[in-house]
């Protein structure tokens, strides 16, 4: 089975582009356009900040941009929140993020995981939104009702999709800092299962690692790209929506491919903020 995994759409309710340039809507056609090419898609999942601004107007354009690239395809859309997105507004317009779930997790808060079997791999949705907050935690309500639901394999294994990795490059404070915050816990959790892929986003860039016996990846954001050029402490966005293509039947696989939209803006600044700016960002929406 192929996924098209893309993440940190950032719609809004306007549809139109935000003082600093970005488009959310403007972006997500520019990808999709591009990739009309692609075949073989089983589901396509976006692993949170569905929207900019928590509105319902944004969840509803997502999924009627997402609904008429799949239907056409076979294939289901699944969706996870981020940090930017509001939990009732998200679950007013797209419910726990699946259409028909095999298992749903209600907790506190309005926080909700899902479960769907897709060719016989199971895709499990997580909440690790943690509200007016930059970082991730996993409750540990959430936490147990995947182990009871891991406790039984799948047919071709499960794949875990959340908004914040539980993994950051050595020496970047905002990825540590905004990152996964029980990575360990959820490393347990999953120890002994048939988890063997963990996708994410969060940060608008492709990173990849290892969470015990899983891969994990992050993709790049469908709204803007963080460029990692900039100086240490700051930080730079640029335009280009990417995606990736996630092959799970492949030889060797699971095979991750990182695509980039034909964009004529692509690489050009969306925003720079300085180290007194990013300072005041992590002390703000940090711990």
């Amino acid at each position: 089975m192929r996924i098209l995994h893309l993440s940190d759409t950032h719609l809004d309710r306007n549809g139109a582009p935000d003082a600093d340039g970005a488009d959310g809507t403007a972006a997500l056609r520019i990808l999709l356009d591009g990739l009309g090419h692609l075949d073989g898609i089983g589901a396509v999942l976006v692993t949170g900040d569905v929207a900019d601004d928590g509105s319902r107007e944004a969840y509803a354009r997502t999924h009627e941009l997402l609904t008429a690239y799949a239907g056409p395809r076979g294939a289901g859309v699944f969706y996870a929140v981020g940090n930017h997105d509001d939990r009732a507004a998200f679950a007013d317009v797209l419910g726990c993020g699946h259409a028909a779930p095999d298992a749903v997790y209600d907790g506190p808060g309005g926080e909700r995981a899902a479960a769907s079997t897709v060719g016989g791999h199971r895709l499990v949705t997580l909440d690790s939104l943690v509200p007016g907050k930059g970082y991730g935690h996993l409750s540990a309500g959430q936490l147990d009702w995947l182990r009871g639901l891991l406790a039984a394999p799948a047919p071709h294994g499960t794949v875990l999709a959340f908004h914040h990795p539980p993994l950051a490059l050595p020496g970047v404070e905002v990825q540590r800092v905004f990152g996964l915050h029980n990575a360990a816990e959820l490393a347990a959790a999953i120890d002994g299962t048939d988890v063997h892929l963990v996708l994410c986003g969060h940060f608008h860039l492709q990173l990849t690692g290892r969470l015990g016996p899983a891969t994990v990846w992050v993709t790049p954001g469908v709204v803007s790209r963080i460029d990692l050029t900039a100086a240490p402490g700051t930080e730079r966005a640029v335009h280009g929506p990417s995606a990736t293509l996630v092959d799970l039947a492949a030889p060797y696989g699971p095979l991750l491919h990182t695509l980039h939209a034909p964009d004529p803006r692509a690489g050009t600044t969306v925003y720079e903020a300085g180290a007194a700016e990013m300072s005041e960002v992590l002390a703000r929406l940090g711990p």
